[in-house]
């Protein structure tokens, strides 16, 4: 073989190497006690990371999810992720943990109350975003993880990631997408409808639903009424319009948010769902602060702030006026007809707005 073919392939090796994932978990020896008080004995959070942690354990990208999201930053964020992204495992250790709450390897709904032998299902606490950064916290003090080059998350990854700004010293940089300082009115409503319908599915039975059926309808209509704030108007005259599928003497449109229903009963949990819309609804970052404006005034570190000019879930305006709060923020506008899940879309103008932070970072560090 010559000696460029086997460079190339020590090269691909190499670079295979840094972007393998490690998905992992960790169970933590004391119990975790919400904001509400109660408490999740024997807390676990599944987490996945990718490349490797320099000798100052300081060269970190954590990566918060969205409401249904998981660990795999390397698929639903796949346009920023990998070589010469913004989110590159050769120059930066990426983790993601999944949040507490969910049904995809962290202490959730689903897991086994070691009280009863049995799943929690509706048994299991409400939490907050602040719990759930909490829980992230701990799970960074046990890797050692001194600090963080940035902290990024859309929707109610970016809830996350600007409580992280709040209360931790570690993040030098955040990008924060698609959210404001709280959850709206509008934006509490929406989660209240999608919560109505879980519970008025005849299979619901007050959260202590079985395996076998659960309320598969209610989450499935869920969906269906998420997915509609998802996108704009606009987008949907384009991609569906009024056509009707012949077979079966249904609007396209139907077809379309019948598929995203059923998709997500498929590997969702009702009751995770459930407390995460919750937990969306308890962002605030003035609730229980009374003195905010002196907190963010210490609130330096960079952070821009990304709208998308067509999402009508967290219009641009929110995520303008939180930029506005901001001592050192800054505001980027994503140009998209997709409405809010642009953020998952436009990876272009994403990867763009991220690299040109990251860019200024390392401008100032020389």
């Amino acid at each position: 073989m010559a000696h460029s073919a086997i460079r190339w392939v020590i090269k691909q090796y190499q670079d295979d190497i840094f972007i393998m994932s490690n998905k992992q978990s960790h169970t933590f020896e004391k119990p975790f006690v919400t904001e509400d008080g109660a408490t999740i004995p024997d807390p676990t959070i599944a987490y996945q990371t990718w490349g490797k942690l320099n000798p100052e354990r300081d060269n970190v990208i954590l990566v918060c999810h969205a409401l249904t999201g998981n660990t795999s930053v390397d698929k639903w964020f796949k346009g920023i992720f990998g070589p010469n992204n913004a989110l590159d495992p050769k120059k930066h250790f990426i983790i993601c943990p999944n949040v507490l709450g969910s049904c995809y390897g962290s202490s959730g709904p689903k897991s086994i109350n070691p009280e009863t032998g049995e799943p929690y299902r509706a048994n299991f606490p409400k939490v907050t975003i602040r719990d759930i950064v909490r829980s992230q916290q701990q799970l960074l003090d046990e890797l050692n993880i001194n600090g963080i080059k940035l902290v990024i998350g859309g929707s109610m990854g970016g809830m996350q990631a600007l409580e992280w700004c709040i209360t931790d010293e570690r993040p030098k940089s955040a990008v924060l997408i698609g959210m404001g300082e709280k959850h709206s009115p509008w934006a509490i409503g929406i989660s209240h409808t999608q919560r109505q319908a879980i519970y008025n599915d005849p299979n619901w039975n007050d959260g202590f639903y079985s395996e076998e059926n659960p309320p598969k309808d209610g989450l499935a209509l869920a969906r269906m009424i998420a997915m509609n704030s998802y996108r704009h108007p606009s987008d949907f005259d384009k991609k569906f319009g009024r056509r009707v599928q012949d077979e079966q003497s249904q609007y396209e449109v139907e077809s379309y948010l019948n598929y995203q229903g059923q998709k997500l009963v498929n590997r969702f949990d009702a009751v995770s769902y459930v407390r995460l819309t919750e937990a969306m609804d308890s962002h605030d970052i003035r609730r229980s602060r009374p003195r905010i404006q002196e907190t963010l005034s210490a609130l330096t570190i960079p952070i821009t702030v990304v709208g998308i000019d067509s999402d009508m879930l967290y219009p641009a305006e929110e995520c303008r006026e939180l930029a506005n709060l901001l001592p050192n923020g800054r505001y980027e506008e994503i140009s998209s007809p997709h409405g809010h899940d642009a953020f998952l879309i436009e990876f272009g103008q994403l990867n763009s707005i991220v690299k040109s932070l990251q860019s200024e970072l390392s401008e100032q560090a020389v």
